[in-house]
């Protein structure tokens, strides 16, 4: 039988120990590091990361994303400018994202501030995409209500008939946008809950400072 009570739901963590000497100095390295493991592990969509915006009142929205790029720069996303993330980080441009690796039992957390992409490196992607996320992101009004699915189709039916054999232009509302870490997180499950939490913040001069958090 299934269980259902989430109170008695129960599994022990078995990662391997880790140790702020033992991580690259460089945050975005280590990701690096990390995420090319996840990647080789193949797990289901190694990429997806949670984004966790808020409005200018504080209060806070969250939903799932595809990381598309990682680099000293920061972690790079695409998407439609005017949706509720666009909006949101319009208004208040810090925000948070998580990525969740539980066969690995790891988990990284990172905050900063996202700034947008130059069109240039957004039609680059744009130009990159096949065809039919390219007509799907140009249709959507993303976040927008509409009365049932068969007006969401006709608005991308619409697009197709216009679009022509090229396809679409990439629209001045869709692009890229890239978070620029003041503070990373890199969580190793351990046995009875007694997990590694290693964070890095800006140093007192250039670099990053490794220290150990409480699980």
């Amino acid at each position: 039988m299934a269980r259902t009570d989430p109170a008695g739901m129960r599994r022990d963590y078995r990662g391997h120990a880790l140790e702020p000497d033992a991580l690259d100095p460089e945050p975005m390295v280590q990701f690096g590091l990390w995420f090319a493991e996840a990647s080789a592990a193949d797990l289901l969509e190694p990429n997806a990361m949670t984004l966790a915006t808020a409005d200018a009142s504080g209060a806070p929205s969250a939903r799932t994303v595809l990381l598309k790029a990682h680099g000293r720069e920061g972690f790079t996303f695409f998407t439609n400018y005017d949706s509720r993330k666009g909006s949101e980080l319009a208004q208040n441009p810090r925000a948070a994202l998580v990525f969740l690796w539980l066969p690995l039992f790891r988990q990284v957390t990172a905050r900063g501030v996202v700034h947008r992409l130059p069109a240039s490196a957004s039609e680059e992607y744009f130009a990159s995409r096949p065809e039919g996320s390219r007509l799907s992101a140009a249709a959507s009004p993303q976040s927008r209500v509409v009365a049932d699915r068969a007006a969401l189709d006709a608005l991308r039916e619409q697009l197709v008939a216009q679009a022509g054999p090229a396809g679409p232009e990439r629209p001045d509302h869709w692009g890229g946008l890239c978070l620029v870490p003041d503070e990373v997180e890199f969580w190793q499950g351990r046995e009875d809950r007694f997990h590694d939490r290693i964070v890095y913040r800006p140093g007192e001069r250039d670099g990053w400072r490794r220290e150990r958090l409480a699980p």
